[in-house]
């Protein structure tokens, strides 16, 4: 007889994936708001310093969530 060989998903890492995916959330919120400011105060100067915080904020949340993602393909198809 062949047995099938049963995979379960890891809890551990599916909850980890979750984390990542909801710290994710308040950094988009929040890079947004940076990025609106910024772009409805050009005149004056926190123009040069919030607009970069909010390109780098960018960045980190697009790798929060894809690295959220792969994480909890990892742990469901692994």
């Amino acid at each position: 007889m062949d047995e099938t060989k049963q995979t379960f998903t890891d809890k551990k890492l599916l909850v980890k994936g979750l984390k990542r995916l909801a710290l994710s959330l308040p950094v988009l919120v929040l890079t947004t708001y940076l990025l609106t400011f910024a772009f409805l105060n050009k005149e004056v100067l926190p123009l040069y310093i919030v607009l970069p915080l909010g390109i780098i904020g960018i960045a980190a949340t697009v790798f929060l969530m894809f690295g959220g993602i792969k994480i909890i393909l990892k742990s469901i198809f692994h």
